[in-house]
C-alpha cells in the first residue's frame, strides 16, 4: 500500500482539490443568481403571469434552450476567444468560470421556472387581491414558497458543476480533473486517477448532504 500512496503527489492533490472547490463555489454562486433571474423572467413573462410579455419570454427561453443544449466540452471551446479577451488566458481556474456559469445557469433557470410553476395559483391571487406589489409577490411569496425546490435544484446543479470542472480540467483549467488527466492518465497511473475520482466523489457527497439538510430545513410540509 505504501508503494501505491507514494505514487500520489499529495501536495498537488490538495492544491487541485482547492481549485475544484474554488471553481465550484464561485460558479454555484453566480449560477444561482443568474439562473434565478432567468428563471423568474421565464415564469413572470409567461402567459397569464405578472409581467406577461411574449417577445421577452421567447428571447429568454431561446437563450436558455440554446446554451442548455450545447455539450459542456464544446461550450468551453466556443468560449475560448471570449475567455482570452476577458482574462487574457484560457488556462487556470479563473478561465474556466465563464464556461461553467454560462453552461449551468440556463439549466438552473429551467429548474427555477418549474419550481415556480408548482406554487398554488391561489396564493399568488390572494396576494394580488390584498394589493401586494409585484416586488412583494416575488420576494415574499414566489421565492419563499419555492425555496425548498430552489435549494434542491441548486444542489443538483452544484453536483453537475463539479463534473464540469473535471471536464474543464482536461483542457487546462486546473482542479482534480486536470490532476487526474495529467498525473494519472498521461503518466499511465490508474491509482492517481482513482484517488482523484474518490476526492471528487467526496465533494459530491458533501454537497448532497448540505443540500438535503437545507432543503428539509426550509420545507414547510
Amino acid at each position: 500500500m505504501a508503494d501505491y500512496t507514494s505514487m500520489v503527489k499529495w501536495d498537488q492533490l490538495i492544491a487541485a482539490t482547492r481549485e475544484t472547490i474554488y471553481m465550484t463555489s464561485i460558479s454555484v454562486l453566480a449560477t444561482f443568481i443568474l439562473g434565478l433571474l432567468l428563471g423568474l423572467l421565464l415564469f413572470l413573462t409567461d402567459k397569464g403571469n405578472l409581467w406577461e410579455n411574449r417577445p421577452v419570454n421567447l428571447v429568454v427561453a431561446g437563450f436558455v434552450n440554446i446554451f442548455r443544449s450545447i455539450p459542456f466540452i464544446i461550450l468551453i471551446v466556443l468560449l475560448i476567444p471570449f475567455t482570452k479577451l476577458m482574462l487574457g488566458t484560457m488556462l487556470g481556474a479563473n478561465a474556466a468560470l465563464p464556461a461553467l456559469i454560462i453552461g449551468a445557469a440556463p439549466f438552473y433557470a429551467r429548474m427555477v421556472q418549474i419550481a415556480l410553476r408548482e406554487i398554488d395559483k391561489g396564493v399568488i391571487e390572494a396576494s394580488q387581491s390584498m394589493g401586494a406589489t409585484h416586488s412583494h409577490i416575488i420576494f415574499k411569496v414566489l421565492i419563499p414558497e419555492s425555496l425548498p425546490a430552489l435549494i434542491s435544484g441548486i444542489t443538483v446543479t452544484a453536483i453537475s458543476l463539479v463534473s464540469f470542472t473535471a471536464m474543464a480540467g482536461v483542457i487546462g483549467a486546473g482542479g482534480l480533473g486536470h490532476f487526474a488527466y495529467l498525473e494519472g492518465f498521461q503518466r499511465n497511473n490508474p491509482f492517481v486517477t482513482l484517488v482523484a475520482t474518490i476526492a471528487i466523489l467526496i465533494l459530491v457527497f458533501i454537497i448532497q448532504v448540505i443540500g438535503d439538510y437545507f432543503t428539509n430545513k426550509t420545507d414547510k410540509r
